[in-house]
């Protein structure tokens, strides 16, 4: 789908009417991308490509498939059920508009076709496209996806048990010191540079970011499904901020070090609050994570011995020996090399 606004968005026009394709087509073609089909079996041939339309006008009466039979069918498509789809139809009943929003239709464009009203109507629900688009990305950025789905599915998220999952956390050295040398705007600017950088790398290592506290970065893998690497992923993601400060420092006036500390074990996943939803994690296991970054090694990823067990043989560790871990008491460390 576009996700850019300066790329025209792609509408797909389904008519079996040549005259109505030709008409809609000399009407939009100046300001959209157009795909055509002549039958509703084309059209989800054409849905079943990567290129996904924004927004599909859809003839309600055509040969084999109606309309009605191939929106119900795009609707039951996790691929294409967020699609709008306007149907074009000659029809004027009441009980026909019931049976197009029921099969999942979004408005009716009647014939003879009316330029004004066509070009008012694909705007509106292109507009609602895009501000359903923005707050699914805001939402992505706060909750996890498997989160969102029952959200959106049954208005609420049941807390789970997850027992095999590794927690991080991040913390930079000498923070208050540096900065007590910033103005406000400067340190948030830098906070907020460093931050998007390290969501961008949860991103590619299927790592969820769970909150930012402070200076603090909090993350987690193995909260959705079955994750035997969970372990391995995390330790991954904590090497590329390291790799990404330590390339950071070398361009920049200031200088970040880090401390990051992963430990393995159960956790309690639930949303905390009702009008602001926040994604947390919480029990012992998020305590030690939280113990073992703040005497770590610096620049260094240091894992307890439970997290060393479930690295997978491409990880090389250094033994730290027994540690005391303030209200843990003593563990044995480890530090990726």
């Amino acid at each position: 789908m576009a996700d850019m606004k300066s790329e025209k968005e792609l509408i797909l026009v389904v008519d079996d009417s040549v005259e109505n394709l030709q008409v809609l087509t000399t009407l939009l073609r100046d300001h959209f991308r157009l795909k055509v089909a002549k039958s509703g079996e084309k059209a989800l041939e054409i849905l079943a490509e990567p290129n996904k339309p924004d927004l599909i006008l859809l003839d309600v009466l055509m040969p084999g498939m109606d309309g009605f039979e191939t929106c119900r069918r795009l609707k039951a498509d996790p691929s294409t059920n967020k699609i709008p789809v306007i149907f074009l139809t000659a029809l004027n009943m009441v009980t026909d508009e019931t049976k197009g929003f029921q099969s999942g239709g979004a408005d009716f464009i009647t014939k003879p076709f009316n330029q004004d009203v066509v070009k008012a109507r694909i705007q509106t629900h292109l507009d609602l496209q895009s501000e359903r688009r923005k707050s699914e990305g805001l939402l992505k950025i706060l909750l996890p996806e498997n989160v969102i789905s029952e959200l959106i599915s049954n208005g609420r998220y049941v807390p789970e048990l997850h027992e095999n999952v590794s927690i991080m956390f991040l913390d930079f050295v000498g923070f208050t010191k540096m900065a007590s040398t910033m103005t406000p705007e400067v340190l948030i600017e830098e906070l907020s540079g460093i931050f998007s950088e390290f969501d961008e790398i949860c991103g590619q290592h299927g790592t969820t970011r769970i909150k930012t506290i402070g200076d603090s970065y909090m993350a987690a893998t193995g909260l959705v499904g079955d994750d035997p690497d969970h372990a391995s992923r995390i330790v991954r993601t904590g090497q590329d901020f390291i790799r990404y400060l330590t390339q950071r420092n070398a361009v920049s006036e200031k200088q970040w070090l880090c401390r990051i500390g992963v430990h393995s074990g159960k956790v309690i996943a639930g949303i905390v609050g009702k009008t602001r939803y926040v994604y947390d994690i919480l029990g012992e296991s998020v305590n030690i994570a939280s113990r073992v970054e703040s005497v770590g090694v610096n620049m260094k990823v240091t894992v307890t011995e439970n997290t060393r067990l479930k690295l997978d043989s491409g990880f090389k560790t250094s033994e730290l020996g027994n540690v005391l871990l303030k209200g843990v008491g003593e563990m044995l460390l480890h530090s990726v090399q």
